[in-house]
């Protein structure tokens, strides 16, 4: 039996473990040692060649989860994106970018693949049809988030590939908001699968980490860059990593669960005046995501009615953390205009959808009843504040 077919629980719990044969322990060993032998061994091992045994043993379990033949771990999610863009391409060439995207990933190229001889395009939406229209002969790369940062848009994984695969073209994915419980790409034909592992997979809010998972031959390519780009991972943090996935399964379908829940209070509430999420049937594209997700996801954004103060509000949170990051097993919430995509001008953010009062919603493990008694007490406490200040 293949790691692959394994379940998602077992993937988590074992794929990837280095056996401890000297002591038997129950977990793997951690090795900190950053200098190898290289006389009568069989691999010259080195951190930033990503081959020290923690390295290489949860590389197996991200592949697995990913369903890809091998994978790579970098020391951000950042360093996975930049890296496996910039093996890829080169001066002359050509990407496609979806238009609703991290603002990190956008950053990265409004900024940097001009120096480079990069064109770029953004797309005018996220269907087949607007990255087909982008495309051009010297097009190397299809790039695309499922769901999207912040506004939970849904592209079809499937379409994608297929036009990939059409043109020559490498698709790859941030999977980062799906994470492998909810969505595995690679089934659908998309190349390479690209995650910041601070979020799902490190889960607690104390992992810096990013992956990338793909076949042997792009793996390669994207490891001939990354050795020299030095993006590799303390072995430190490779060991925790492979203990947080350890309960990912566990943890992501609870968030799913809480995050459902969530949705549908925001959704019948009168003081929200928007709520984005693909579970809910009013989405634009829920039947899509119901058909390529096996869960809908942890994350949500919601925007409030006009009289209320989106700040205040957050502020006004008691359990709910103000928080930069996401995933963690603690809700949390952002301004996707203060935070992630403050790198974005007004207006591309405006072309977005992302408004200034929009709020981003990681939901994290806790009983949902404590989560919306803290959210009906930070409205009431900023429309008390509003009756006061209008009077």
């Amino acid at each position: 039996m293949s790691d692959i077919k394994k379940g998602l629980n077992t993937i988590c719990t074992h794929v990837g473990a280095i056996e401890d044969k000297e002591f038997k322990g129950a977990v793997s060993p951690l090795y900190m040692s950053s200098s190898y032998a290289f006389e009568d061994v069989d691999k010259k091992r080195y951190p930033r060649y990503f081959n020290t045994p923690n390295q290489e043993g949860l590389s197996k379990k991200i592949a697995a989860l990913e369903h890809a033949e091998t994978a790579l771990i970098f020391g951000s999610g950042m360093a996975a994106v930049s890296t496996s863009l910039m093996a890829f391409l080169r001066a002359g060439d050509h990407i496609v970018l979806q238009q609703t995207l991290y603002g990190g990933t956008y950053n990265l190229v409004t900024e940097q693949f001009d120096n480079y001889g990069i064109s770029y395009s953004f797309t005018e939406g996220w269907r087949a049809e607007d990255f087909a229209a982008k495309i051009k002969e010297n097009t190397k790369v299809i790039y695309i988030e499922t769901p999207s940062n912040p506004l939970l848009t849904i592209t079809d994984l499937d379409a994608i590939g297929k036009l990939s695969k059409k043109h020559g073209i490498v698709s790859m994915i941030d999977n980062t908001f799906a994470s492998p419980v909810n969505q595995n790409p690679i089934d659908f034909g998309i190349d390479v699968v690209i995650h910041s592992a601070t979020k799902y997979m490190g889960g607690h809010s104390d992992i810096c980490a990013g992956a990338v998972a793909s076949s042997q031959t792009h793996i390669e390519r994207i490891y001939q860059l990354a050795k020299n780009f030095g993006g590799s991972l303390s072995d430190y943090t490779v060991w925790l990593l492979e203990r947080s996935i350890k309960t990912m399964g566990l943890r992501v379908k609870a968030q799913n669960a809480n995050a459902q829940r969530m949705a549908e209070f925001l959704y019948n509430t009168p003081a929200i005046a928007a709520v984005y999420y693909p579970g809910l049937p009013s989405h634009p594209d829920y039947a899509l995501a119901k058909s390529q997700m096996r869960g809908f996801g942890g994350m949500l954004s919601f925007e409030l009615e006009a009289t209320y103060d989106a700040k205040q509000f957050r502020k006004s949170l008691q359990m709910i953390k103000s928080s930069m990051s996401l995933a963690g097993v603690e809700s949390t919430v952002i301004s996707p205009a203060e935070t992630s995509h403050a790198g974005m001008s007004p207006e591309v953010r405006a072309q977005q959808g992302i408004k200034d009062g929009l709020i981003r919603f990681s939901v994290g493990i806790e009983e949902p009843e404590d989560l919306i008694a803290d959210i009906e007490q930070a409205l009431e406490k900023v429309r008390s504040q509003e009756v006061i200040t209008t009077h």
